[in-house]
């Protein structure tokens, strides 16, 4: 995968070229140009000459568009033959050219192209170097062909050095592209489970508080009439049509989970009047004595479904475990939210002790609401559910 630049290394780039080109101009072609108005005759119109045709084809280069690689290295060519030429008029250059090779590290396809490029224009320069005072043998110094292959050589070294750097950097650059995108496809792949997890508890949570609680009444009153069909068969028909509706009630949820019906499973309405039938039912079923305070408490839906599953399961430990003779029922709300309260006078329990699937689906249903469940109890004192939910504001 090719890491593409971003924009601000763009811009930075774009910059850096910009501040270079105001340094070639002021350092590279001025000074040259500024000390050829002392020199008369040819050598001055040719050196302005030369520096005008270097200072066109940058411009073409930089402002024109076209080809991206045909226009650098053309001007590139201009630079090798300019520098040369003035080498040979002027008998210097070697300032010139370092100055400007930095250009070619800029322009060069590759630095291959840079190197050999750079190499010719310092060649050139040197040779102009050494064709002008070969002319003047009394004038003969080495100081502008040092300097020149000095300037070159530090050139090639740095150049190098800093390819180095920016592959080193793309490098990893692309590795952590590279990890980025493994990492993503990974949290991808958790959030996935995630969600698949959560749907399968949430699931679990409503086939228990829902058909497994349904199936549960139903045996015991599938029990309960068989036992009585001789005895009471009129207390097993009111259990055989208690257990009619049970399946119906069942068959309606059935739907709700596999999506074929309204998502809630429970009919709007009061809150007091959907839990007033399901404590009927409840003493209907059991003969339990169950009183219950039940004001007609404003509240939405999810809020009314929180506190039916969690009255449905709080009566079916009840029914299963509590060996109870009386439970109480008290829904009340205040300015916080609202708050249900049940209370058996049965066997009791050990909170800590207990982790039954019920009690943590009581739990984590509230708290998607907000909510919390204190369960309090002991052995042979009974048991107390308390269950909190915020008022929403929308009710």
């Amino acid at each position: 995968m090719t890491q593409r630049p971003q924009p601000d290394d763009r811009f930075r780039t774009r910059t850096l070229r910009r501040w270079y080109a105001v340094a070639w101009v002021a350092l590279g072609l001025c000074p040259p140009a500024v000390s050829t108005l002392h020199h008369g005759g040819p050598t001055r119109y040719w050196s302005l000459a030369l520096l005008a045709v270097i200072a066109l084809c940058y411009t073409a280069v930089a402002a024109l568009p076209g080809n991206p690689v045909l226009r650098p290295h053309a001007f590139l060519g201009v630079l090798v033959l300019g520098f040369g030429a003035l080498a040979l008029v002027r008998g210097d250059g070697a300032a010139l050219l370092i100055v400007s090779l930095p250009q070619f590290w800029f322009l060069a396809r590759s630095p291959r192209y840079a190197i050999a490029l750079s190499g010719a224009a310092a060649a050139a320069t040197v040779a102009g170097i050494v064709r002008h005072q070969s002319w003047r043998v009394e004038e003969f110094s080495t100081g502008n062909i040092v300097f020149a292959v000095i300037g070159y050589t530090a050139s090639v070294l740095l150049g190098l050095g800093v390819v180095r750097i920016v592959e080193q950097s793309d490098e990893r650059a692309r590795r952590l592209g590279s990890e980025l995108a493994d990492a993503q496809l990974r949290l991808a792949e958790a959030h996935r489970l995630q969600g698949a997890t959560e749907e399968r508890e949430r699931l679990a949570r409503e086939i228990h508080d829902t058909l497994a609680q349904g199936f549960a009444s139903i045996v015991v009153l599938a029990e309960a009439a068989r036992s009585g069909l001789d005895t009471d068969p009129a207390r097993s028909a009111r259990q055989l049509l208690s257990i009619e509706h049970t399946a119906r009630e069942n068959l309606a949820e059935a739907r709700v989970l596999v999506g074929s019906a309204p998502r809630s499973g429970v009919a709007l309405g009061s809150v007091a009047a959907t839990l007033r039938r399901t404590l009927d039912r409840f003493a209907e079923d059991t003969g339990l004595t169950v009183t219950a305070e039940l004001p007609d408490v404003a509240c939405d839906q999810p809020t009314r479904i929180a506190l039916l599953r969690c009255t449905q399961e709080s009566l079916a430990n009840v029914r299963k475990h509590a060996a109870a003779s009386a439970v109480e029922v008290v829904l009340s709300s205040s300015a916080d939210g609202v708050e249900l309260e049940i209370t058996d006078d049965g066997r009791g329990f050990v909170v800590e002790d207990s982790h039954g699937f019920g009690l943590n689906g009581m739990r984590n249903r509230l708290a998607e609401l907000g909510g919390a469940l204190t369960v309090t109890s002991s052995l042979g004192d009974g048991t107390r559910v308390l269950a909190v939910i915020p008022t929403s504001s929308e009710v």
